[in-house]
């Protein structure tokens, strides 16, 4: 059997006002359940306006754009945050950690913004924080780590906490963009095997986003975002 269609994008056109040329004319573009894209793109060629456009942040000037059977453009601001949160694991390049929670608790915050995200971490009669302390484990910080603030961890040990909050919940969808960049060579394809393990045991689609085709290894598809984007001179 097929796997599903989770992504699709059909003449989809976006720009940033009114007056502006368009930074983004796709003219289709596919995801299926399960795999794992390598959405390259060097600097300026528009990844963070698709990834803000796939998460409902944005709204396309025209186009069709179906994530998960939905169309985000039909939907308003208030439902598409709420699909977001559902539905959709960002992992971001800065990690955007909360420096006053601890490790556990910054792990935890889907769950707290989606009662879906929370009800599948509980699967197995698991509690939300024993399926956190389960991730953690698997990315390799261990109990001694999950008290502590972020501020007190490396920049790769926060990378994987950032990792675990993405991936709590099983969400359908992980997109991850340029987390590697402040890592050396070694711990990048450290770091891609691991979130590449826990995207396949959650049955989550990865969409991994960067500027750096070396990493681009190991995925079930590459994606070269300027020979699909129409335009030239795409702003980031």
């Amino acid at each position: 059997m097929a796997a599903a269609t989770v992504i699709r994008v059909e003449r989809l056109r976006f720009r940033w006002s009114p007056g502006a040329a368009p930074c983004l004319d796709i003219a289709a573009f596919e995801v299926q359940a399960g795999e794992r894209i390598f959405l390259y793109g060097p600097s300026g060629s528009g990844k963070s306006t698709l990834l803000g456009l796939l998460g409902g942040v944005l709204v396309p000037e025209c186009g069709r754009l179906n994530v998960l059977d939905g169309e985000l453009t039909a939907l308003s601001a208030a439902a598409r945050d709420r699909f977001r949160a559902d539905h959709i694991g960002f992992l971001f390049q800065q990690f955007n950690l909360i420096p006053y929670l601890s490790v556990i608790d910054n792990v935890l915050l889907p769950c707290r913004f989606s009662t879906r995200r929370m009800q599948r971490a509980m699967t197995g009669g698991k509690t939300p924080q024993a399926e956190a302390a389960r991730l953690l484990d698997h990315l390799d910080l261990g109990p001694d780590l999950r008290t502590r603030p972020p501020t007190q961890l490396s920049v790769g040990q926060q990378q994987r906490v950032a990792a675990a909050r993405a991936l709590i919940g099983r969400p359908e969808i992980v997109i991850a963009d340029e987390p590697t960049s402040a890592l050396d060579a070694e711990r990048q394809f450290a770091f891609l095997d691991l979130l590449a393990r826990e995207c396949a045991d959650a049955g989550s689609t990865l969409v991994f986003v960067s500027h750096d085709r070396r990493l681009a290894a190991g995925f079930d598809r590459e994606i070269d975002l300027p020979t699909i984007n129409r335009c030239t001179g795409a702003a980031a």
